[in-house]
């Protein structure tokens, strides 16, 4: 079939789109799919909880998006779930795939579905196994690319080796600028991020890089709490700007905890800047690894006279022995997202109230379904 059959794609169509081996009577039912018409995206309340869309709204996004054939979702097996709530959120299904192991452990992965000159969003947080979930991105990807999709926007909840951003000590590598270039190389044409760990990673990819927050969800959720005499606490100088625009959209005083890194993954918290006596406070930070500074800085706030301490983060990385600290501190609960699924003990604590799991799916939905009509994404936070 000729390449005029696709010639009419309203993104753009990269250059290293390949041939592709489906039927051509499919494609061009594909092709011949009109363009639905670009609407305003209404912008999301300031602080919407993690189920606060209205349901009008819904209904709205999904009749629009269920009948273009140029959109489709797909999904990796890092976090399927949160792929498939995004999914019923937008109203279409997630594209059929196959994807298999074999004995020695390599990835084998192959579409379903005919992508060509379709606007392709791949869903799959670098989380842990981290290394084999960023190659099995890549794999996803080197298919879509091959498979003559008309663009690939790689959603990223979670972006692993995010820490790694500078030289901080002689001879290291910068291994967020490198996952950068691997994305890029694998066929990416654009890329979507919840909370980078550094906003100027956005500046490793020459690509257009949408960087979303979760803090319209986490914010809704603890303005719906009403906790009284709230305190937002940072736990490091290097989140105090995070935490100030919290503070400032629950209307509430910040704390900063001043922090001194020893060595990887371990801190040692050395003083409590700001009045917390009597006070309820909130420990905000992007990433709970190992929660070890999560832990100490609780320990700290206790200790200067705050009567509850609470913590929320956008990704419950949660390695080695963090879900036994969170179990045995003081901290009411820690609030996260889904940007990440949680292990089986982590689960647990789920269930015992210690965490709390809220859902982006609709932030990531409308997000998605920006891109997609190319209207702008900045809404969905003002």
């Amino acid at each position: 079939m000729s390449d005029k059959n696709t010639a009419a794609v309203p993104f753009p169509r990269p250059a290293h789109a390949g041939t592709n081996q489906d039927s051509a009577p499919a494609a061009k039912a594909a092709a011949d799919q009109p363009r639905q018409a670009a609407e305003p995206t209404a912008p999301a309340a300031s602080a919407p909880g993690p189920k606060a869309a209205d349901s009008k709204t819904e209904k709205k996004r999904s009749s629009r998006l269920a009948d273009d054939k140029r959109f489709k979702i797909f999904s990796g097996s890092a976090n399927r779930s949160l792929t498939e709530e995004i999914g019923k959120f937008l109203g279409v299904p997630v594209g059929e795939t196959r994807l298999q192991r074999f004995a020695d452990g390599e990835t084998h992965f192959q579409l379903l579905e005919n992508v060509r000159g379709v606007d392709v969003f791949l869903v799959q947080p670098t989380c842990h196994p981290v290394d084999q979930n960023l190659v099995e991105l890549l794999i996803m990807m080197d298919a879509l690319r091959r498979a003559s999709a008309g663009r690939i926007t790689v959603v990223v909840p979670y972006y692993g080796y995010a820490r790694q951003d500078r030289k901080d000590r002689p001879r290291v590598a910068i291994t967020s600028k490198l996952v950068a270039d691997l994305l890029t190389t694998a066929g990416a044409n654009r890329a979507l991020f919840v909370d980078l760990h550094a906003a100027q990673i956005q500046g490793f990819f020459n690509i257009p890089v949408d960087h979303l927050f979760a803090s319209p969800v986490l914010v809704g959720h603890f303005r719906g709490l009403n906790l009284p005499n709230l305190t937002v606490v940072s736990p490091d100088a290097g989140g105090v700007e995070r935490a100030r625009f919290f503070a400032k959209k629950l209307e509430v005083p910040l704390a900063i905890v001043d922090k001194r890194r020893t060595d990887i993954n371990v801190t040692e918290v050395m003083n409590v800047i700001g009045d917390v006596k009597g006070r309820t406070c909130l420990i905000l930070d992007d990433i709970v690894d190992t929660a070890g500074t999560l832990v100490k800085t609780a320990e700290a706030l206790l200790e200067q006279g705050a009567e509850r301490v609470y913590a929320c983060a956008s990704h419950a990385v949660l390695s080695g022995p963090a879900v036994e600290r969170i179990r045995d501190s003081k901290l009411e609960q820690l609030v996260v997202t889904d940007t990440i699924p949680l292990s089986e003990a982590a689960q647990q604590l789920e269930k015992e109230g210690k965490i709390k799991v809220l859902t982006i799916a609709g932030l990531l939905g409308r997000a998605i379904e920006s891109i997609h009509m190319e209207t702008s994404v900045s809404t969905l936070f003002n």
